[in-house]
């Protein structure tokens, strides 16, 4: 890293090369309140230069406009990104909040054209479902999906929020190159089953919310009185009324570590949230979204923080104390089917 970029690794046994971090792109036009255009896509250009190349989003996203928003950059860096979608959460015509999850193969067909287009790219690097709909076989999700890699139109296939058996129903179908959930120093649910499948498996680890949606930063006390209407994490459990005074708490001993080495405590949650590779042993990704370019630059300097074993220690007993789950309905997410 003498360039002062980040360390790289492969998603997966056969998956592409990529930054030991990624970037989450959903809050640049969706959930989490306005955004300044022209700052994000400093953001992205910021994150290039850093060595992140793994950029994150899903056709839900702004109902297609964060694909949208993304596609000129990807344009002009086609040979230096991976481009990461997804599909699965349909939008109903007659209520334009809602979401539906479909895994139907003719919906599958449909989404990926649809991708296609918004993002303006030949083939899309990375390709997820987003969300599972258990009325359909997951070895018929998955065979659509190999289809779209021999047709030409994906490279490597992703998953998220799967339990461990699906995960192992789908890498039976066609080789998965990564599994994307929530993994933080607050949700560490898929370490029971999930983890240790993927590592059999030789599948990548993609955490979202590796900041546990800004709340590990110490940005926001109580979402219901620190964010905007339009933030979306207003809805979350964890982060209103008694349940965010709780969790707030819980805050103290990532402080602690932060000051003592001179680190922001996104910078200690994130170191957390890289370390999980060696301490689980397999590649892990982590895609903290952010829509600052300065913002950028400190969460990848994270990537070379390793904390100790007294400091992991510290840290170890945070999640077992979490107030909340991390959605309204768990049953969307693997821990709520596992």
């Amino acid at each position: 890293m003498t360039d002062g970029r980040i360390e790289k690794v492969r998603l997966g046994t056969d998956g592409p090369e990529v930054g030991v971090q990624g970037l989450g792109c959903m809050g640049m036009s969706f959930a989490y309140g306005p955004a300044d255009a022209g700052e994000s896509r400093a953001t992205l250009e910021r994150a290039l230069e850093l060595g992140i190349t793994l950029y994150d989003t899903a056709d839900a996203y702004g109902a297609g406009e964060n694909e949208r928003f993304l596609s000129p950059f990807f344009k002009a860096h086609r040979d230096e990104v991976v481009v990461a979608t997804k599909f699965a959460l349909s939008i109903p015509p007659d209520d334009p909040t809602k979401r539906i999850i479909r895994n139907d193969p003719p919906y599958i067909r449909q989404a990926v054209e649809a991708s296609l287009k918004r993002l303006d790219v030949d083939v899309i690097d990375l390709y997820y479902m987003h969300r599972r709909d258990v009325a359909v076989p997951i070895e018929e999700t998955v065979g659509t999906m190999a289809e779209l890699v021999r047709e030409g139109k994906v490279k490597h296939l992703g998953l998220s929020e799967v339990t461990a058996d699906e995960l192992r129903a789908a890498a039976a179908v066609h080789p998965i190159a990564a599994v994307q959930s929530e993994w933080s120093l607050f949700s560490r649910d898929i370490e029971a089953k999930v983890v240790p499948a993927a590592r059999e498996l030789g599948v990548a680890l993609v955490p979202y919310s590796p900041l546990g949606r800004g709340f590990l930063t110490g940005s926001f006390v109580n979402a219901e009185k620190d964010l905007t209407d339009g933030d979306f994490r207003r809805q979350q459990p964890r982060f209103t009324g008694e349940n965010a005074r709780a969790n707030a708490a819980l805050l103290a001993p990532v402080r602690t570590v932060a000051e003592a080495r001179g680190a922001s405590l996104g910078q200690i949650a994130l170191a957390w949230a890289q370390q999980r590779a060696a301490v689980h042993g397999l590649p892990v990704v982590p895609i903290p979204g952010t829509r600052k370019p300065g913002r950028v630059a400190e969460n990848a300097a994270a990537t070379r923080i390793v904390l100790t074993e007294e400091e992991l220690a510290l840290l170890e007993p945070i999640a077992a104390k979490v107030a909340g789950n991390r959605y309204p309905d768990m049953a969307f997410t693997s821990a709520g089917r596992e």
